[in-house]
């Protein structure tokens, strides 16, 4: 089942993606797409109620971050082997962890702002794992159970911030509508490897990515595993998985956002992401 959030900022519906594409509302069975709510033996009694007993969403409402605000937003550098590649970069031992602050999350179409004097802004096509059940040393042959499901995120990135300025990444990572998520929460029983899946991002018209999850170093399984022996991980976070090839920094000469720009990316069955780029 697809899920989804819409509505203006701050005022979200919950809804699910019927089978024409319509968006159902089911605010009437649940507050939100968050906390208990994403456990996946909840997800699946939502998954059974009959579409056409609830009320249609026009087609052209905004569409917000598939899940509320998380607790934790979790990402992992350097995880596709052909990324590691294209930024001379070794093949990481183990993940290497940051934290995108819970605030940059916003709707899949909204516009991504340039903060004052970002110079050098870039793009990232993601898949991301939102967590349903709470996960504290789990077992690999496990992680997954405690997955609610997957969505597109765009981990914009500002590069000079993150590289050149020294300290943690999470310098570059976190400016509000640096998180862009959704459109939809896809359940697992829907997508048949999540290691297998086609991911793109085009940047005004060009295709600047295009590779797939099955480059990826340690997998969403591993991931959750792993993240979850350091913390507890709870219903409603995000760990955003890393990026295939064809980030702006990693060009001969770099490329970098500005005001006008045009991204659209998505990954397949998890839906498009279209954003404008507005400088701040």
């Amino acid at each position: 089942m697809k899920f989804l959030r819409y509505g203006r900022p701050g005022a979200e519906k919950p809804a699910m993606l019927d089978a024409q594409g319509t968006i159902r509302d089911i605010s009437a069975h649940v507050s939100d797409l968050a906390g208990a709510a994403l456990d996946p033996a909840n997800l699946a009694k939502l998954a059974k109620l009959d579409p056409a007993t609830l009320p249609a969403v026009p087609a052209d409402v905004r569409i917000g971050s598939c899940v509320a605000r998380p607790g934790n937003f979790i990402a992992v550098g350097l995880n596709f082997a052909d990324h590691a590649a294209e930024t001379g970069s070794p093949i990481p031992k183990e993940p290497i962890l940051f934290n995108k602050t819970p605030n940059c999350v916003v709707g899949p179409n909204d516009d991504v702002v340039l903060p004052p004097g970002s110079v050098k802004s870039d793009w990232e096509v993601e898949l991301a794992i939102v967590i349903g059940r709470t996960a504290y040393r789990v077992s690999e042959k496990d992680a997954l159970s405690h997955v609610a499901g997957y969505a597109v995120c765009n981990d914009v990135s500002e590069r000079e911030w993150q590289i050149e300025r020294g300290g943690q990444w999470m310098k570059g990572k976190g400016a509000p509508t640096f998180g862009p998520l959704g459109p939809w929460l896809v359940t697992p029983d829907e997508i048949a490897d999540v290691q297998n899946l086609h991911m793109w991002l085009e940047l005004n018209g060009r295709m600047v990515q295009d590779g797939s999850s099955k480059t990826m170093i340690f997998g969403c399984a591993h991931l959750v595993h792993y993240i979850s022996q350091f913390i507890q991980l709870d219903p409603g976070d995000v760990i955003t998985t890393g990026t295939p090839p064809g980030v702006g920094l990693g060009m001969k000469p770099p490329v970098f956002l500005k005001g006008g720009d045009a991204m659209r990316l998505g990954i397949a069955g998890l839906g498009e992401q279209h954003q404008k780029v507005v400088q701040g």
